[in-house]
């Protein structure tokens, strides 16, 4: 698996090349077997493809339209142009997973100090589970993309997900159609400090 975590890229071109299921399947019995806080496992993997993922990508980019007008995040404006260029990364992946935390809570709620510590392991379970995923479609000659962008249309793909708890992430899926270099990363002196 440490092979998976050195190849390991974020893709923004896929090639038209279909995906088989079981391939997709191995993809999400890695990130069920990630861990989670009191294994509570909180995921849910949708997996979008077809005519239902020309379905979303219309949803995300009326999201998008909305988010320009009537912000939910005004102070991430700036990184809209982003989210666009996501969107289209998107249309040519063959599949789409979101990852929605079955556990989660209304993002504009107030939350208590229990609450807040409750969210934030989730959401380190929920990360343990889309890296698995990423390893695993690695390790299976896919590429893939982590999606946080869909933030952006937060409410509108949420209501059209319709999955009983809150949209985290999504994850596209597809035969890589270029071969990123590896982006500059800290050192270990810089991203480690040992105590003794």
């Amino acid at each position: 698996m440490l092979d998976a975590v050195i190849k390991r890229r974020s893709i923004r071109k896929y090639k038209e090349e279909e995906i088989p299921v079981h391939m997709v399947e191995e993809v999400l019995r890695a990130g069920l077997l990630a861990p989670s806080s009191k294994n509570r496992q909180p995921w849910k993997f949708i997996v979008v493809t077809g005519r239902s993922k020309a379905e979303m990508l219309e949803v995300f980019r009326q999201g998008l339209e909305r988010e320009k007008n009537s912000p939910l995040l005004p102070e991430s404006a700036p990184y809209i142009g982003g989210a666009e260029y996501t969107l289209q990364v998107m249309k040519q992946a063959p599949v789409i997973i979101f990852i929605v935390n079955t556990l989660g809570l209304e993002v504009n709620r107030g939350l208590t100090p229990d609450e807040r510590i409750f969210e934030l392991c989730n959401a380190q379970s929920i990360g343990a589970a889309i890296e698995n995923m990423t390893l695993a479609a690695t390790d299976l000659g896919l590429g893939s993309l982590w999606i946080c962008d869909t933030c952006f249309a937060y409410q509108e793909l949420n209501g059209w997900l319709n999955a009983g708890g809150e949209l985290i992430a999504a994850l596209a899926l597809g035969y890589a159609d270029e071969a990123p270099a590896v982006r500059p990363r800290k050192s270990l002196e810089e991203a480690a400090e040992w105590r003794y």
